[in-house]
């Protein structure tokens, strides 16, 4: 499998932001975080109904939760920062 992601990421390196002058900047990067996540927890799942009870089907019972969990930590940043767009 491989991806037309190039990596590194061409624009690679620290960004650097103030939470107060970049709300939107930061609102954009936990959609965007969030809908990356959505396809990683997608494909594990997929994994998972296909694998068959094989290890590669715990390997992918491990994927999806650490990434649901990634997803309720990402909510819960935001959150924190203020940027839930509520």
């Amino acid at each position: 499998m491989s991806s037309d992601i190039p990596f590194p990421a061409p624009k690679a390196g620290k960004v650097t932001f103030t939470v107060q002058k970049n709300v939107a900047d930061l609102r954009t990067l936990f959609h965007q975080l969030n809908n990356q996540l959505g396809i990683i927890l997608a494909n594990a799942e997929l994994l998972e109904s296909r694998s068959g009870g094989t290890d590669g089907s715990v390997r992918a019972r491990h994927i999806v939760s650490s990434t649901v969990e990634a997803i309720a930590l990402t909510n819960s940043i935001r959150d924190c920062t203020g940027c839930s767009g509520k």
